[in-house]
C-alpha cells in the first residue's frame, strides 16, 4: 500500500499539526525503555510479544490505509529481513537497558544516526559534510563517556557493556530502516511495517529459543506491560512520529527527534529513580548535541538525493 501524496493521502489528518504529533510519538519512544524494565521479562520475550501484540493495531491502521487508497508496491521479503534486523536490534537494545540503564540506553540508541550517514555514503553516495562528520565525532566522544570508561563508580550494572550493546543495536536499527525504506517504495505507509513487525516477531522467538531465554507462557502484570508496550512503541509511537515528521520542516525535524533520547532519561530519572553520573550527564548532552548537529547538517543539503519525505524514515528514533 503505497500512500498517494496530496488530497488522496490516507493520513493527511496528522499532518495537520505535524511538530505537535510527531513530538508525542517521540516521547512515547521514550518511555519503551521504562516498560521494558518493569515488566521483567527476557529481551527475547519482550521482543516477541511486543512485535505479536502491537499486529492486531496496525493491521487495522493498514485496513484503514488500504480502504482510503492507498497501495502498497514494495517488497515483502525485504519487509521480513528488514524485521528480523529489528528483532536482533531490539534484543540488543533491551540488553543494554539491563546494563546501563533505561534513559542511557535510549540516548545510546541514537546512534543509530552514525550509521545511517555511513551507509548513505557508501551506498547512496552521500558526501559526509565537514559539519556532519564533526557531529558523528562528537557522538562517538559521548558514547565513550556514558560507558563510564573515564570514572571510577559510573551509574548502571555494566554500563561499558551496555554501550557496546546500544551501538550494536544502533547499527542493526539503522540497517532496519533502510531495508524498511527500500520495503516501502520511499512512501509512508503502514503496510511494510506490518510485515516488518511480523518478521520480528518470528525473528525474536527464533533467537529466543537460540539463546534459551524466550518464556512463551503469559503471566501477570508483566504482559500487561509488553502489551503497553507494543501498543506506544510499536504502532502509536511509530505513526504519529514517521508520518507527521515527513512534513516537517529541519528545525522542527530536530526538535522532535531530540526529545525523544531527553525524555528517555527523564522518564528513567522519575519513573525508575536512575541517577547516572554527572560525567554520564555530560555525555549524553554530548551524544544530543552532535545528533542535532547530524540532523541539520544533512537536512541543509538542498542536492542530497533524500527527498523530505526520506527523512522522516531515515532519522527516525529509536526504540
Amino acid at each position: 500500500m503505497t500512500a498517494t501524496p496530496g488530497p488522496s493521502d490516507p493520513w493527511a489528518v496528522l499532518g495537520r499539526r505535524p511538530l505537535l504529533l510527531s513530538c508525542l510519538g517521540a516521547s512515547l519512544l521514550g518511555l519503551t525503555g521504562v516498560l521494558f524494565h518493569v515488566s521483567g521479562a527476557s529481551p527475547s520475550t519482550a521482543t516477541t510479544f511486543r512485535c505479536l501484540y502491537a499486529l492486531p493495531l496496525i493491521w487495522l491502521f493498514a485496513r484503514y490505509e488500504r480502504g482510503r487508497g492507498g497501495r502498497w508496491a514494495g517488497s515483502r521479503p525485504v519487509a521480513w529481513l528488514a524485521g528480523a534486523l529489528l528483532a536482533a536490534d531490539l534484543v540488543l537494545w533491551q540488553r543494554s537497558v539491563q546494563d546501563v540503564g533505561a534513559g542511557l540506553a535510549t540516548v545510546l540508541g541514537n546512534t543509530q544516526l552514525i550509521f545511517v550517514v555511513l551507509v548513505s555514503a557508501l551506498l547512496l553516495g552521500e558526501r559526509i559534510t565537514p559539519r556532519v562528520a564533526v557531529a558523528i565525532g562528537a557522538m562517538m566522544v559521548g558514547v565513550v563517556v556514558i560507558s563510564g570508561v573515564l570514572e571510577a563508580e559510573p551509574y548502571g550494572a555494566h554500563p561499558l557493556r551496555g554501550a557496546v550493546y546500544a551501538v550494536g543495536a544502533g547499527a542493526l536499527y539503522a540497517s532496519y530502516i533502510l531495508l524498511l525504506r527500500r520495503a516501502s517504495g520511499g512512501a509512508a505507509s503502514v503496510a511494510p511495517l506490518l510485515h516488518a513487525t511480523l518478521g520480528a516477531a518470528a525473528a525474536g522467538a527464533l533467537l529466543g529459543v537460540v539463546v534459551g531465554d524466550l518464556d512463551l507462557v503469559p503471566s501477570w502484570p508483566a504482559h500487561g506491560w509488553l502489551l503497553l508496550l507494543a501498543i506506544v512503541g510499536q504502532a502509536v509511537a511509530w505513526l504519529l512520529l514517521t508520518v507527521p515528521i515527513s512534513r516537517l520542516p529541519a528545525s522542527a525535524t530536530s526538535i522532535a527527534l531530540t526529545l525523544q533520547p531527553v525524555s528517555g532519561v527523564l522518564y528513567g530519572a522519575v519513573l525508575l529513580s536512575e541517577r547516572p553520573s554527572a560525567l554520564q550527564i555530560a555525555g549524553v548532552a554530548i551524544v544530543l548535541a552532535g545528533f542535532v548537529g547530524a540532523l541539520r547538517g544533512r537536512a541543509a543539503r538542498p542536492e542530497r538525493r533524500l527527498g523530505r519525505r526520506s527523512r522522516g524514515r531515515y532519522a527516525r528514533g529509536h526504540a
